[in-house]
């Protein structure tokens, strides 16, 4: 199985020294070696693995991670399992409350031809998928999230998720599938506190919880508070990132993508400007200093950017570039970089394998 087979690639130059930039490049040597890691832990763990594709966006990854082991795939956006779907997957949880009429008939229309579940934290969500699902004829598998910590969506307490449980089977075309969570990074322990109390609850109502969903790529490697966890949702695991790099999770041979740019000024000895900003790398900071990293420039760091722009911060640098150089950033967060491009470039080292189209870019509705 070569993860090459899942992708069609389109032309785009020889030599890493051929693309026109800025563009990302993604090296699939090191994408294969994180795949396959995480991968042995979820198999050793005994807990399935349901990567989410938020990261990257690519139906040939998504599908390469599924003949990898995966149970299936995690979305956050109607958009992305359109994208998904549309690709041939049908396996799906879409981790985002679901309203509004447009939204739920989408819902419907992706229900008719996958086995997509969903979730929900108040009665408002349950009662529009209820009406999704008499729309599409099945029953949608209704996942309760739960908020451990996060501070996004959820229910506050164990008590309303065995409440909210008991609704979602209480209404047509719906069924209890279980309870999910994002948890704040490093609160494992509570959140397995929560989601056990309300697992018990929920039986007490004569309810099984088949399914407990956790995810985060901060604590991916960490064995504590798993017990009960039927699945893992992680995804930067399958890039990694500066970000990831400076908590010490990773290490930058780890790191598969990096934003290919050029070099188009030197207006001073201590400053470059590339031709990536904001609308390249992305405003994410993540506890970062700057908006990326060179590795061609000693690790110089990208310390400013404007939409276009990025100021290349040279002072104490030994290797700095010069005027057409083609250098390769490591992005702060690289999950937000596949959303800004329509195509990616696949290497293996310095070799261009081809480009291919991101599948889900932009898809954000």
């Amino acid at each position: 199985m070569d993860i090459l087979d899942h992708f069609a690639l389109q032309p785009a130059g020889r030599r890493i020294e051929d693309l026109e930039t800025p563009v990302p490049i993604i090296d699939v040597d090191i994408v294969e070696r994180n795949l396959k890691r995480w991968q042995q832990r979820c198999d050793a763990a005994s807990f399935a693995n349901r990567p989410h594709i938020k990261t990257h966006k690519l139906a040939g990854l998504a599908k390469y991670q599924m003949d990898l082991g995966a149970r299936g795939i995690t979305v956050q956006k109607l958009g992305e399992a359109e994208a998904m779907a549309d690709a041939g997957i049908e396996d799906m949880l879409l981790t985002f409350n679901v309203i509004g009429r447009h939204k739920l008939e989408r819902l419907a229309a992706l229900a008719r031809r996958t086995a997509i579940a969903v979730v929900a934290d108040n009665a408002t969500v349950v009662e529009g998928l209820g009406q999704a699902g008499q729309s599409a004829g099945r029953n949608i598998s209704v996942l309760v999230e739960c908020d451990t910590g996060a501070a996004r969506n959820g229910v506050q307490s164990p008590q309303a998720a065995a409440d909210l449980a008991r609704l979602i089977t209480q209404t047509a075309g719906m069924t209890y599938g279980g309870l999910m969570t994002y948890p704040k990074a490093g609160t494992r322990q509570e959140t397995a506190v929560f989601l056990d109390e309300a697992r018990d609850l929920i039986a007490r109502g004569g309810l099984e919880t088949k399914v407990v969903t956790t995810g985060g790529t901060p604590d991916m490697w960490k064995d504590d508070g798993l017990a009960h966890v039927t699945e893992y949702r992680a995804g930067t695991y399958i890039y990694n990132d500066r970000s990831l790099v400076g908590r010490g999770l990773c290490q930058p041979s780890e790191c598969a993508v990096h934003v290919l740019v050029t070099v188009v000024s030197r207006p001073t000895g201590d400053r470059a400007i590339i031709d990536a900003g904001s609308k390249a790398l992305t405003s994410d900071l993540l506890g970062q200093t700057g908006y990326g990293s060179i590795r061609e420039a000693d690790d110089a760091i990208v310390r400013e950017v404007s939409e276009e722009h990025g100021h290349v911060d040279l002072a104490g640098i030994s290797r700095k570039p010069s005027v057409g150089d083609v250098v390769r950033v490591l992005p702060n967060h690289v999950c937000p970089v596949s959303n800004l491009f329509d195509r990616v470039v696949l290497v293996r080292g310095s070799e261009v394998l081809g480009a291919v189209r991101v599948d889900a870019r932009g898809a954000v509705q």
